[in-house]
């Protein structure tokens, strides 16, 4: 009779393997194991070496006389440590082991972890806070987090918090350090960040004063830099490096196309699903910054490399993503740094040097594009999903031939 098993093993495997992993303690929780190494993508011979890795693992709880009960991370730590002793251990078998006490203990319990310090309950209050009363997206919280830690931990670097010692000099030298560390564009969210941790703390009657009013600002300049874009020949170039004929180029192309001819953000991208393609209108819902949520129409040769790619690239499995990672396990991109990654492998591919990486420079590329094309800004924060025109004034900045026309005449004469 067929078993899960069979598509890892085959007439050459060692009885003693499959024996290893079909009896024992770990009987029935390696059988949904290996179905998961099968929806999540792994290949043949990587999922063997974890099967045979946990047969050892199983065995040796028989002998000790364990059962599955008594699988916590104490007893994979003396395993791993007893295969290191006897110089077995490999590379993978700690994740094998983890992924497989996870399986196991759901949600967490056996699972030994330090108590949280008290900087870290502080935080998880402050986020809390943020998420049910403020209902701030998830990007916000993580941004904002990192300022609230820094802050604590430079008040308070013995780890106690004593928040009634917090005075108006504190947060002004904290301010005026970030000041110095932090790059100009995200000055202003250091002083959002505090602001709010500290309106926080007086919302919550930790505090008898307000200190957000207390922060200062950071001189930014409104429209200081010019928006950093490429040339359409080189949007191109780096479309055309993407092999077509593999499963992989097929998801960077139609991916690249989304950033390159509708402008999405990288976490956007990253957040797409297969149910927010609507095929019969040919609309796309983006769901964007702030929960914003958007649709937009679907250009036939965006729409033509997304089809192309579900119905001859994309592997088969359990994910609602639209974009899956290359190798196993077979998920969506954890987050935007993936994709910022995959675009400066195609700028490297397709011999694009510049000095402007990321996801990013699409959707200036686009902006600009659409500009010396004739476009006005209001169409193109449209189709940027600006909340504001003031974001969307930047771009007239690159827009050369309405400048000269009213620039001043250089004095002396003409240069």
């Amino acid at each position: 009779m067929e078993t899960p098993f069979d598509y890892f093993f085959d007439d050459r495997t060692n009885p003693r393997t499959i024996e290893a992993v079909r009896g024992g303690p770990l009987a029935s929780p390696l059988e949904a194991y290996v179905r998961r190494l099968r929806e999540d993508g792994y290949a043949v011979h990587s999922g063997f070496v974890q099967l045979r890795l946990l047969g050892c693992f199983n065995r040796w709880l028989d002998r000790k006389g364990l059962t599955s009960e008594n699988v916590d991370a104490a007893i994979v730590g003396q395993y791993l440590r007893g295969r290191a002793q006897s110089r077995k251990l490999r590379k993978g078998d700690s994740a094998a082991l983890f992924r497989l006490l996870t399986m196991l203990r759901p949600e967490g319990s056996g699972m030994t972890a330090p108590p949280p310090t008290p900087v870290e309950v502080a935080l998880g209050h402050f986020q809390q806070y943020l998420r049910q009363e403020r209902s701030l997206s998830e990007a916000t919280v993580i941004n904002y987090t990192p300022v609230a830690r820094s802050f604590l931990s430079e008040r308070f670097p013995k780890g106690a918090l004593h928040f009634q010692r917090i005075t108006a000099a504190d947060i002004t030298a904290f301010v005026q350090r970030q000041a110095t560390l932090v790059i100009s564009k995200r000055a202003p969210l250091v002083v959002t960040a505090l602001r709010s941790f500290l309106r926080y703390l007086f919302l919550r009657g930790i505090v008898a004063i307000d200190f957000a009013t207390c922060v200062p600002t950071i001189a930014t300049w409104s429209l200081s830099k010019v928006p950093r874009f490429l040339a359409g020949e080189q949007i191109q170039k780096i479309l055309a490096s993407c092999d077509k004929e593999t499963a992989i180029g097929k998801r960077d192309y139609a991916l690249l196309l989304l950033l390159a001819r509708l402008g999405l953000r990288a976490g956007e991208v990253v957040a797409l699903t297969l149910d927010d393609l609507d095929w019969e209108a040919g609309l796309l819902t983006v769901r964007g910054k702030g929960k914003r949520v958007a649709q937009m129409p679907l250009p036939s040769e965006v729409g033509a490399a997304i089809a192309d790619y579900l119905s001859t690239g994309r592997p088969q499995c359990s994910s609602r993503r639209v974009f899956i990672r290359g190798k196993a396990p077979l998920t969506g991109f954890a987050n935007s740094i993936a994709i910022c990654s995959l675009v400066d492998r195609a700028l490297e591919r397709a011999g694009v040097e510049s000095e402007y990486r990321g996801s990013h420079v699409f959707r200036h590329s686009l902006a600009t594009g659409m500009l010396n094309h004739g476009a006005s800004l209001d169409e193109i924060g449209d189709l940027l999903r600006h909340r504001r025109p003031d974001t969307t004034r930047i771009y007239a900045k690159v827009d050369l031939v309405s400048l000269r026309s009213i620039a001043l005449p250089w004095p002396g004469g003409s240069r």
